[in-house]
């Protein structure tokens, strides 16, 4: 594909993008809650599509047929039990929502600071989640670059394609905050599902004739990548490292938990919740018939990620579908991009310069965060070029990180006892322990990262809380208010 056609599609991509977000920002108020959380006001169907498209990055079409590529069926159940992990959406969704509604939450860490009685937590969590979500970011631009630059042949530099995916979250971002985001997530997810879903049965059906002869040419040529553990990447140890953040995703990533606060009611939120396990079940099944696919027509690819550039480079599939995909792999990308960059400049705003002591009213603190929407971008630029390899895996080292969050939230919507020193602890310690094993590569007892900053969180936590005074007072009411709203509502 030339590099001309490229650029001229990313260039249309980026104008009807444009005209979306500038259209969303004439219903945008001039709050931050009407920057960073489109005022509270979001429907179910927006809501899903958004969800959908903030959740599954250019980790999906390049991750996940990479982990299918060298892993086979194993990357099926990986990818499953983060869809199980919904259920959280289910139990916890309705209690975020209430609890933003009644105390005006701006952010995950803003409850987690108010419900501990402490600003030091709000702040250090805030501090965790930069640290671990500008590498998960960085991951998304990588992924562009690799794509750009795979099905062009190399016309397009891999540098190219990342500062222009930069450029265009940015401004996006910028031009109407998260309802801007959300209307474009909308068209790049109703994008994404479409496209892809069609581009699969090009590849099964000119590649093999029918799905049932490319089984039959797997079970015969990799029977291996059609069993469990596979031909040898989805051991125990890497299965559970891989699949324990991925399972508690939805509440660790805070650009992800930030979403619940945002339905216009509890019944938008179960419509979100439904519309997101519908899409993420067919892009699931389209992401592995990629790998398997790729596995089949590719056998002797240097890297995995390559798989899907790779594919797109064949003949089977219509140039023009194949522009779309792309379009489709890289609008994925930018969205995961747009709403970290929200989140993260909220909680810089309303966590780190108001806990300084700090007097700024709403119309400062907006300009202060965004003011962080280009620096956070420019941050995430220059982790972009270090072109870390195999997308996936980068994914789920920051989700592991960010584990550290989920005992705190369990303590503040269930255990009264839990206190704001031991959020601390377990939160830097946990955090500490996963950043070291990642980046020196030892794994104690052969467990990985994800799985030792689940166990030391956990076990710091609960034992640092029962040696220290809890808030009872703010836990009480806390707890309390939530539990008389869903009796009221007749939720769990």
């Amino acid at each position: 594909m030339s590099a001309s056609t490229i650029y001229l599609t990313l260039f249309l991509y980026f104008i009807v993008g444009t005209i979306i977000a500038r259209y969303a920002r004439r219903k945008m108020g001039t709050g931050v809650n009407d920057f960073f959380l489109a005022g509270r006001t979001l429907g179910g169907i927006v809501a899903a599509l958004t969800y959908s498209a903030t959740t599954y990055s250019a980790f999906m079409l390049i991750g996940l047929a990479g982990f299918t590529y060298i892993g086979g069926v194993g990357a099926l159940g990986f990818e499953l039990i983060y869809l199980s992990g919904l259920v959280l959406v289910a139990f916890f969704g309705p209690r975020f929502w209430l609890a933003g509604k009644r105390y005006n939450y701006l952010t995950p860490t803003e409850l987690l600071g108010d419900r501990y009685r402490s600003r030091a937590v709000s702040t250090v969590t805030s501090i965790a989640s930069i640290l671990f979500l500008i590498p998960y970011s960085a991951v998304q631009l990588t992924g562009i670059g690799a794509l750009l630059e795979g099905i062009s042949g190399g016309t397009v530099p891999f540098m190219a394609g990342v500062f222009i995916a930069a450029l265009i979250a940015v401004y996006w971002t910028w031009t109407g905050g998260l309802r801007a985001v959300a209307w474009t997530d909308s068209l790049q997810g109703a994008m994404m599902l479409i496209v892809a879903t069609a581009s699969v049965f090009f590849v099964v059906y000119r590649g093999f004739g029918g799905f049932g002869t490319m089984f039959a040419q797997l079970e015969t040529e990799y029977p291996a990548w059609l069993t469990v553990p596979g031909p040898g990447f989805f051991n125990i140890n890497a299965f559970v490292g891989l699949t324990l953040p991925w399972f508690f995703f939805s509440l660790s990533n805070p650009q992800v938990s930030q979403r619940l606060f945002m339905p216009r009611s509890l019944g938008q939120m179960r419509i979100m919740v439904m519309g997101f396990l519908i899409f993420g079940f067919i892009y699931t099944l389209v992401s592995i018939f990629w790998g398997f696919s790729a596995r089949l027509l590719l056998p002797n690819l240097e890297t995995a990620d390559s798989a899907t550039p790779a594919l797109l480079s064949l003949d089977l599939i219509p140039s023009a579908i194949s522009l779309l995909v792309m379009l489709g792999i890289s609008a994925a990308a930018i969205s995961t991009i747009n709403s970290i960059i929200l989140t993260l400049s909220s909680m810089i705003t309303r966590d780190v310069v108001k806990n300084l002591g700090r007097k700024v009213d709403d119309k400062k603190e907006l300009m202060v965060g965004r003011i962080f929407v280009p620096l956070f971008t420019a941050v995430i630029l220059v982790f972009a070029t270090l072109r870390l390899d195999l997308i996936a895996a980068l994914s789920v080292a920051s989700s592991a990180g960010l584990l550290v969050m989920v005992p705190a939230l369990f303590g503040a919507f269930f255990w009264k006892r839990g206190t704001a020193a031991a959020v601390l602890v377990s939160c830097i310690f946990g955090g500490s322990a996963a950043t070291i094993f990642q980046y020196t590569g030892y794994y104690p007892l052969g467990l990985w990262p994800g799985v030792w900053s689940a166990l030391i969180s956990t076990t710091l936590f609960i034992g640092v809380s029962l040696v220290t005074k809890p808030p009872l007072e703010k836990a009480e009411e806390f707890i309390g208010y939530l539990q008389e709203e869903l009796n009221t509502n007749k939720i769990l």
